[in-house]
């Protein structure tokens, strides 16, 4: 018989005693005892047999001696395992961290000698081996390039653009079942691949690629293949060849492979929970146990999210789907494969507490909801829902997914070694789930990241989040989305349901999200990034030490009382109306839009805060938009920065804004076992910004520099956070172009505000000078442009887009193209005015070696002026110059033109009286004595009708020399 023991058990407000079952196990038991302390059981699946027996009657306690546990199957929990609130189930480990549940095997090897430190052993036939565990240590599988732990925010430790190019694999005999991890294209994330061979001509030839939502293909240079056998060639590398049952190893330095324990793994969960939201699996604990030897799962990463760029495995070491009020306590997740805990679908008022969980394949804690509960449900970015005819009912559908869910005083770190898709804590399609009192350090990617709107409530709170975004790209150390049903990736349409309908947003989002009393520190993105549609939260007493608050297109996000160390507030292309709200925070940088204030996108109020530095303007920035008018520029006095100590003094004029102070000790676990280990992000010093540099003293000639304009739109480089704002990488790049008329040649093209131009006719254009250069070789041909509008590539073409025609000759005779035919009869001026020759040179129909009306050194603004005398279609444009002392060759221009009967003056900005038609930068072309550039419109048509033609000139070399024009032309 089992042996029962009386324990005392309390339950509110009375302390009944009653039977209580306990149950022993011991690697040393017999599932023929009683279970008792004397006779305990040697198997989990025994225990909860007889546990069964009084599941629901009485308090059961499964209790499980040292030692590892090697399950033969996964351990299910079912509703016939339930307990209920008065009597509880709780399997626990005797001492914590002693019981191992292991889904793997214990390999009984002898080892021999192969070769160049490589010892190979014979297994078993029929044995598959995804990770190797070399006394408790996973080891690598053979890779190219080998690992390296000091590229600790490289790439998979170590990339090679030829990983697996046809020149690398004619060394492997055959490379079958090897794979390929490639980092995205814009590193939102990795993908995966399994290869099958090679073909005919020795090309690798794989399957796979599904693990990203958002399909661009591979980066071309993040890349690596692993179980090759001709790659192992590092310690700790290992190669399995299942044809032959024979396990190849390089030992790292100081194993005795004799002495080793050596584990391989099997099962891809080692404890799954099966209930249903009708008949859940209801008041189960797991306490103290550490699971390990989970199998990796990325090439089974499929499921994709709400048009996120997420895909996932509905899976890990533990396994929660139809449960409520499921406890997983003071755990350790070892080394797992894949995702660590999964909580799929219904699951309500689970706790996770305690536990630490580190070195995973994938992500740490996922709360994942079921789609079929979402309403208006779509999966791809580019999906869109007719905003007109989706349900307005709020909130959820049904109610499979998890609610009321906590993970508290949990240390978790290492988070994505296999998979570059992953964070500390995933929540998506669930509601109210509280993240508190956890240290979350060390990830590939975001710390916690919450995937949608769907349906809000959850808590961040006095969390420690650092050292993450450590291989991925445009993210942050907290980061989410919103692209939930009112979204598209057509911000107008949502725009135009939003105006009508403010509530639309909030369908989703019904539920505030806050984020508070949290420290965060991402020196790869931001410290907390709210992107795409990200909606209703509250970010409140935050320090933030590098990234700071990046906030994208939402409503209703309210941020005050922060800290963010060095950097600022990075507001996002804003929906018109926004109601967001950032007020009494303490800033170091002033505001930096992405393609945004704008009258209407600026939100509800930006001001009151205080700025921490030595420029008085830094707050100004964007004061035309009524932003900061009533912040202040102030030393806040912090009272111990060094030691990370943000707290202000009794005196400090932050509290003149309404700041309060925030307890500084109270980020990260606050288990003492984990305090002892956890480490805390690096305190930065403090960078105040300075006085603005002062103008050089022969600054009275340097005027402004002026845009730069391509078919009369004005175009920019991408700088700072604008890569997020337009979803690239800085690899790729691109063009800005912006301040599109109907009547510009841009529109003509089909050009929009906002565009992003990454192609010209095939060449690739990353930055503007690039896209100048394309231009310029367009000549004749019709315009095809590669353009990102709301982050999807589409394609762009005008047969009568203006050409360029750029041309370098020996001599003044030798132009073959844009020859000199006849002076044009236009009246020339300039200004500031020109040395050495006279104005009347550009028209005199000579092109000679000399300097011709150049302006001085160091003006940057120049401006040559041609008057037709009336109002002319003009069909060309031409400039001729001369290299003179071989650097004055090169052509560096804005041309406008006016329609003004009277003189227009010379301010180009102003749009009644100037049109800006293109801008020309030929420095990177090869120059001979003499070039000439010549802007033209195709046959039968103009480049508009002008009276006036205004060269805005800018230096051609360092030292600020100016063009030596010899001649301008208009026809």
């Amino acid at each position: 018989m089992l042996r029962i023991f009386l324990l005392l058990i309390c339950f509110g407000l009375g302390v009944p005693c009653s039977q209580a079952l306990e149950i022993f196990v011991s690697p040393t038991g017999d599932d023929a005892g009683d279970g008792s302390a004397a006779a305990p059981l040697a198997s989990l699946a025994r225990a909860q047999h007889l546990a069964r027996r009084s599941a629901g009657k009485a308090a059961v306690t499964v209790s499980v001696a040292d030692g590892v546990y090697y399950l033969s199957e996964t351990f299910t929990f079912t509703a016939a395992d339930s307990g209920t609130e008065r009597w509880p189930v709780t399997y626990r480990a005797e001492n914590e961290g002693g019981a191992v549940l292991s889904g793997g095997t214990k390999l009984d090897l002898q080892w021999r000698p192969y070769r160049d430190g490589i010892f190979a052993a014979s297994t078993k036939p029929g044995l598959a081996i995804d990770q190797l565990f070399l006394s408790g240590r996973k080891q690598r599988m053979a890779r190219y390039p080998n690992f390296d732990a000091d590229k600790k925010t490289e790439a998979y430790q170590g990339f090679a653009a030829d990983a697996f190019s046809r020149q690398r694999a004619s060394g492997w005999a055959d490379p079958t079942d090897g794979f390929i991890h490639a980092m995205h294209r814009s590193r939102w994330g990795g993908y995966h691949y399994r290869i099958t061979g090679k073909n005919a001509d020795g090309d690798v030839t794989y399957e796979g690629g599904w693990q990203n939502n958002r399909q661009m293909g591979m980066h071309k240079d993040y890349r690596m293949v692993e179980n090759i056998f001709e790659e192992l060639d590092a310690p700790g590398e290992w190669f399995h060849d299942s044809k032959s049952n024979t396990l190849y190893l390089m030992p790292p330095a100081g194993i005795d492979l004799d002495q080793a324990v050596v584990e391989v793994v099997r099962l891809r969960h080692l404890v799954q929970f099966d209930g249903t939201a009708d008949d859940p699996v209801r008041f189960v604990t797991l306490q103290g146990f550490v699971f390990r030897h989970a199998a990796r799962t990325f090439m089974e990463t499929k499921e994709p999210l709400l048009r996120s760029d997420w895909t996932i495995y509905r899976g890990g070491a533990v396994v929660l789907a139809g449960t409520e009020d499921v406890r997983i306590l003071d755990a350790e997740f070892d080394q797992v494969g894949g995702n660590a805990i999964f909580l799929s679908n219904y699951n309500r008022r689970a706790l996770v507490k305690g536990c630490h969980i580190h070195d995973t394949g994938a992500s740490g804690v996922c709360f994942v909801g079921d789609p079929n509960a979402v309403r208006d449900p779509l999966f791809e970015y580019r999906q869109k829902n007719d905003l007109t005819k989706v349900d307005r009912t709020p909130g959820p559908k049904t109610d499979n997914y998890p609610a009321d869910c906590i993970v508290e005083d949990c240390l978790i770190h290492g988070i994505g070694r296999v998979e570059r898709q992953p964070a500390g804590v995933q929540i998506t399609m669930a509601q109210g789930i509280t993240v508190r009192d956890c240290s979350i350090y060390d990830c590939a990617r975001a710390g916690i990241n919450i995937g949608d709107g769907a349906w809000g409530g959850h808590l961040i709170q006095r969390c420690d989040v650092f050292d993450t975004v450590q291989e991925t790209h445009d993210h942050g150390s907290f980061n989410s989305w919103g692209r939930d049903r009112y979204w598209s990736s057509d911000r107008n349409a949502s725009q135009v349901v939003i105006d009508a309908e403010p509530q639309f947003p909030f369908l989703d989002a019904v539920e505030t999200t806050v984020i508070r009393d949290s420290r965060w520190r991402c020196d790869h993105g931001w410290d907390i990034d709210l992107d795409d549609g990200s909606s209703n939260y509250d970010i409140y007493n935050n320090l933030m030490l590098s990234g700071g608050l990046k906030l994208r297109e939402g409503f209703r996000r309210r941020a005050w009382n922060n800290i963010t160390v060095n950097n600022g507030l990075h507001p996002h292309v804003w929906y018109n109306h926004s109601g967001d709200e950032v007020f009494g925070n303490i800033f170091m940088a002033a505001p930096q839009g992405a393609r945004m204030p704008t009258e209407t996108a600026k939100g509800k109020r930006v001001d009151g805060n205080l700025y921490y530095a030595h420029v008085p303007a830094i707050k100004d920035r964007y004061a035309s938009f009524g932003w900061d008018r009533n912040s202040i520029v102030a030393d806040p006095k912090f009272i111990d920065p060094a030691a990370g100590d943000f707290r202000v003094q009794s005196d400090s004029p932050a509290l003149k804004i309404g700041f309060e102070n925030f307890a500084m000790g109270q980020f990260g676990v606050k288990k003492p076992a984990f305090k002892r280990i956890a480490r805390t992000p690096e305190i930065p010093a403090l960078e105040v910004k300075q006085e603005m540099a002062k103008p050089r003293s022969d600054s009275g000639r340097i005027g402004k520099p002026t845009t730069t304009y391509w078919l009369g739109a004005a175009v920019s480089d991408l700088k700072g956070s604008e890569f997020s704002a337009y979803g690239v990488s800085q690899e790729e790049g691109g063009v800005v172009v912006s301040k599109v008329t109907p009547i510009s040649d841009a529109a003509k093209a089909g050009l929009r505000d906002g565009d992003l131009v990454q192609g010209i006719n095939g060449t690739a254009v990353t930055r503007v000078a690039q896209l100048l250069a394309a231009y310029q070789q367009l000549r004749e041909n019709a315009l095809v442009l590669k353009v990102i509008r709301n982050q999807q590539t589409i394609s762009l073409s005008d047969p009568h887009a203006p050409g360029i025609l750029f041309e370098s000759a020996p001599n003044p005779d030798g132009f073959q193209t844009v020859i000199l035919q006849s002076p044009t009869t236009g009246k020339v001026d300039a200004q500031p005015t020109p040395r050495n020759e006279s104005l009347a040179t550009l028209t005199d129909g000579k092109i000679e070696m000399g300097y011709g009306p150049v302006f001085a050194n160091g003006v940057t603004a120049g401006a040559y002026r041609m008057d037709l005398g009336e109002l002319k279609d003009v069909s060309s444009i031409t400039s001729w110059s001369a290299n003179y002392g071989g650097v004055r060759g090169a052509q560096r221009w804005t041309v406008y033109g006016s329609d003004s009967q009277s003189d227009p003056g010379w301010n180009v900005g102003d749009r009644s009286k100037f049109t800006p038609l293109t801008s020309i930068d030929t420095r990177a072309a090869s120059h001979e004595d003499f070039n000439a550039v010549s802007i033209r419109a195709k046959p039968g048509r103009n480049l508009g009708r002008f009276r006036w033609i205004l060269w805005s000139v800018r230096p051609v070399t360092g030292r600020g020399e100016n063009t030596a024009f010899q001649e301008l032309v208009v026809r």
